[in-house]
């Protein structure tokens, strides 16, 4: 591969996957030019006249769909690790003796680790999506075919409008779906919330197929995936265990230390002046940031504040405030667990959201730079504040980007992190891989203090007579590499072979994944 440093200071290929690549150029600097893709015009004569597009199994499906050897197959993630049509779909294409797909995931989970054979026969070239656990220590290891590619879920709509990724079939689990093709996830047996990580692949595809365990009469309503852009509809036993939307990330922390950063957020808001009526902010789904939505409704209670609206991923903490009367609406892009998909489907100001609206930044505006404050989490932070969500510090690819990169452009980005995880130090001189850039990253919250970036000016006047810990970064780095015992090693990586390659939210390469040595 031919690398170039791009402004970020990284070495990034120019060519992935045969594919030419642009290099970061800075935040905001890459303007796109151009037109929006399209798919290819269809004709009714082509379809059923009473709307019936149901085929008899997915096989089938696709072998109408066109599948031959090296196209690309999109699937979602709504199920997360409750998912059971993603491993059922490529069972089918190896079955039919197809080779050399580029699976484009808008994430992957453990559950599907059994796709790993299919990655090593040659059934799957590679992945261009999100690798959480055992496919991304797959690829870290060397062993993938092709290069990876991690995009925002912003960026993953970004590629797919600007026709950086052309998809030739995408297939959609459905909890709820009508032959037309009309589909929601909000209702049915398997209800898992919205479906909105499949919006872009239903309008952009070539080809569209629905897979439903519960195929209801026309209209399937409210659709969230509209008929008309669907092109076979299957019906399976089951297309997911919606109780396995929530994992151990969606679970509210009960170590003191974790507590004590939620706490430190919660009167951060309030201290730096971000907690008042109207105002608005995101909260990932991680143990810390749950905590911290249960102690930021406790202080808007007291003080009787609320606010105008929530982004989510929707927890039932974030419902319960709904409920409570302390927030107008839910934004929600991704259900994270079952209250969330219930509140979806009662409540008419809990709204389902796509990419598009919340965090493409090809478009007119998203709803991301809107937010007054996002609490995100990190696996490492650097003393520039620039951060990484998808290594360790072993250089072990196990994460995927997610919203992340897109929630940085809210007014305020808060990290919540612990100051080591398992004897290893978080904050580090420089991160393993680079995800976000420092000058989008605000305030570093842990247990030994708060550090906030020298260029927040305002936050740090906000803040001047608060009795919270507000530290140097540096300061606390050097405490914890003194109490961790120095600072960690660094990964044994190949800098000879690039695994995978990180796109900021414009689709520029801001950095590269090495292959680890064991």
């Amino acid at each position: 591969m031919k690398l170039v440093k791009n402004a970020a200071g990284r070495y990034v290929p120019t060519e992935v996957n045969g594919v030419k690549q642009i290099p970061f150029k800075g935040v905001g600097k890459y303007k796109p030019k151009g037109k929006k893709a399209a798919p290819p015009i269809k004709s009714c004569a082509d379809y059923p006249d009473d709307g019936n597009k149901v085929v008899k199994n997915l096989k089938e499906a696709l072998k109408k769909a066109g599948l031959k050897d090296g196209m690309t197959i999109s699937t979602h993630h709504h199920f997360r690790n409750g998912d059971k049509v993603t491993n059922l779909l490529f069972d089918t294409i190896k079955s039919m003796g197809i080779k050399n797909i580029r699976w484009f995931p808008s994430a992957s989970f453990p559950v599907h680790e059994p796709l790993i054979k299919y990655l090593e026969d040659g059934t799957i070239h590679h992945i261009e999506g999100s690798m959480n656990g055992a496919l991304g220590r797959f690829a870290s290891l060397g062993k993938m075919k092709g290069t990876g590619v991690l995009r925002s879920h912003g960026g993953r709509w970004q590629a797919i409008q600007d026709g950086e990724v052309h998809i030739d079939i995408a297939v959609i689990a459905a909890p709820t779906a009508d032959p037309f093709g009309n589909a929601t996830g909000d209702r049915g047996p398997a209800a898992c919330g919205l479906l909105g990580f499949a919006l872009a692949d239903s309008i952009y595809a070539d080809n569209v197929i629905v897979v439903t365990d519960n195929l209801v009469p026309f209209p399937c309503t409210p659709w969230q995936i509209q008929g008309n852009n669907v092109d076979f509809v299957v019906e399976v036993d089951s297309v997911g265990d919606p109780t396995k939307i929530v994992s151990g990330t969606t679970q509210v922390t009960k170590s003191p230390d974790r507590l004590l950063i939620a706490e430190y957020i919660a009167q951060f808001f309030e201290d730096a002046g971000i907690m008042q009526n109207g105002f608005s902010f995101q909260a990932g789904a991680g143990g810390i940031n749950l905590a911290f939505a249960v102690y930021l409704r406790e202080r808007m209670r007291r003080k009787g504040i609320k606010a105008r609206f929530i982004r989510g991923g929707s927890t039932k903490y974030l419902v319960e405030m709904l409920e409570e009367g302390l927030t107008d609406y839910i934004l929600d892009g991704q259900t994270f667990d079952l209250e969330g998909v219930r509140s979806m489907r009662e409540n008419p100001n809990h709204i389902n959201t796509s990419p598009f609206t919340s965090y493409n930044y090809h478009g007119k505006g998203n709803f991301a730079s809107m937010i007054d404050a996002a609490v995100l989490g990190a696996t490492e932070v650097d003393l520039n504040f620039n951060a990484n969500v998808v290594t360790h510090s072993d250089g072990f690819l196990l994460h995927g980007i997610g919203g992340w990169q897109n929630a940085l452009f809210g007014k305020t980005t808060i990290l919540a992190i612990p100051s080591f995880r398992d004897r290893i130090p978080v904050i580090v001189d420089k991160v393993t891989t680079l995800v976000g850039p420092g000058e989008l990253i605000d305030v570093i919250v842990t247990e030994r203090g708060i550090a906030i970036n020298p260029k927040r000016k305002d936050l740090l006047k906000a803040v001047k007579n608060s009795d919270l810990p507000i530290r140097p970064i540096k300061e606390i780095y050097d405490e914890v590499n003194s109490l961790c015992g120095g600072k960690p090693a660094k990964p044994k990586i190949n800098k000879d072979e690039i695994i995978a390659v990180i796109k900021w939210v414009d689709g520029t390469v801001i950095d590269s994944v090495y292959k680890v040595e064991q």
